[in-house]
């Protein structure tokens, strides 16, 4: 079972962008074209063997799918399993074409975490999560194409991609996959091991397994929708805006119409309102809903506080030989007033010194704080971190 070990450091992978740098990337193709990138990879390490994927996808904690085809083109027959997977779910899909998916590896091996950290020229605030793709030879999930940005590096074994900008975005009905009915491919690779394909949003595309031990791994960008940023603003502002106003309506006259809603009656609501209308506009609501948005755990997230906690005093002396981490599963972003963590603003005394708040801004970026970083923190200002770290938000990292 895959486990939060930190990868050694003669193990860090590096990514190449095809000869052009990440500032050149995002200027032509994010979010406009896609590129092939033949060894993105050189040397590629899987974060996981697909013993460990399978493994990942019995946990209780891990989002998992298990999707089966039997037949083939128009007779083709689809079934999806959500997990937590078991053997019984497997053995059933022996004799089928299968395809099993881990959502947030990330969150189970500091190798997945750090194969998502190689994308770090994109805004933390935009990943969302790498998710692990194992499949049989012809495996896949069908034609369909996705809101989002995605990054596609093939792991082991080889996959087949095709990409169309087609504008027929009709899906097969009744199935339990958003497969496009009709797919026409424009564009055609077979991808190998640390080879890397990026497909902007809107792109159609379909990969299949060439081989019998396919393993994708999928760099997926998150990119809410406005409904779903709407929603969550209003959620917000319920919880978050107090007012005190009360209707009232003193030059109210008798009538002779008491089933009417008068003009007069909604210019008051409407002034009232307005109120509201102030709030959605003012700038630190809209700063601070944003950053608990992108800093929210999903749902199945869960963190565990340590075993066997240690004192304060003993947190800093430990912190200070070995240095901190933060949790797999912990999101960290930062604004200009705030740190927000896990769908919190948090810690504001911690910024009240640059110092303080220069080593949470490094904690965010990089999810390590070093010996020598540390150093450089007053008890005081370590002390902020220490509730984090009674929370199962960051940890001291183990000695070797």
């Amino acid at each position: 079972m895959p486990t939060q070990k930190l990868p050694p450091s003669s193990a860090k992978l590096k990514l190449r962008l095809g000869g052009i740098s990440p500032g050149v990337f995002m200027r032509d193709y994010w979010q406009k074209k896609p590129l092939l990138v033949r060894q993105a990879f050189a040397n590629f390490a899987a974060p996981l063997t697909g013993k460990e994927i399978l493994t990942l996808a019995k946990r209780e904690h891990a989002e998992s799918r298990l999707i089966t085809r039997r037949g083939v083109g128009k007779n083709a027959a689809w079934h999806l399993q959500q997990g937590p997977l078991t053997g019984n779910n497997f053995r059933a899909a022996a004799d089928s074409i299968w395809t099993v998916l881990v959502q947030d590896t990330q969150h189970f091996s500091h190798e997945a975490q750090q194969l998502l950290q190689c994308f770090n020229f994109i805004p933390n605030a935009r990943l969302d999560d790498l998710m692990v793709s194992y499949a049989v030879r012809g495996g896949g999930v069908g034609p369909h194409l996705d809101s989002y940005d995605v990054f596609l590096v093939q792991g082991q074994g080889q996959r087949r991609w095709q990409i169309s900008r087609q504008q027929n975005l009709r899906l097969k009905p009744d199935l339990p996959l958003k497969i496009l009915a009709q797919f026409k491919a424009e564009e055609d690779w077979i991808l190998n091991t640390g080879d890397m394909l990026y497909l902007p949003p809107g792109v159609a595309h379909h990969g299949v397994a060439q081989t019998d031990d396919c393993v994708t791994w999928s760099i997926g960008c998150r990119a809410p929708s406005q409904q779903e940023i709407a929603d969550a603003f209003l959620d917000y502002l319920r919880d978050e805006i107090k007012l005190t106003g009360q209707y009232r309506d003193p030059d109210l006259r008798a009538t002779t119409k008491p089933g009417a809603i008068s003009a007069d009656m909604l210019r008051r609501v409407s002034a009232m309102l307005a109120d509201v209308r102030k709030a959605v506009a003012a700038k630190k609501h809209v700063q601070q809903f944003f950053g608990r948005l992108l800093t929210e755990p999903k749902s199945h997230v869960y963190f565990d506080a340590p075993v066997a906690g240690l004192t304060l005093p003993a947190f800093a002396k430990c912190a200070g030989t070995r240095g901190l981490t933060l949790d797999l599963k912990t999101r960290l972003l930062y604004d200009h007033r705030h740190l927000y963590l896990n769908g919190e603003i948090k810690l504001k005394s911690a910024l009240k010194t640059a110092n303080c708040r220069k080593a949470w801004c490094v904690l965010a970026d990089t999810r390590t704080l070093t010996i020598a970083q540390i150093k450089t923190l007053s008890p005081a200002q370590l002390a902020s971190f220490y509730d984090a770290y009674c929370d199962g938000l960051i940890h001291i990292i183990p000695a070797l």
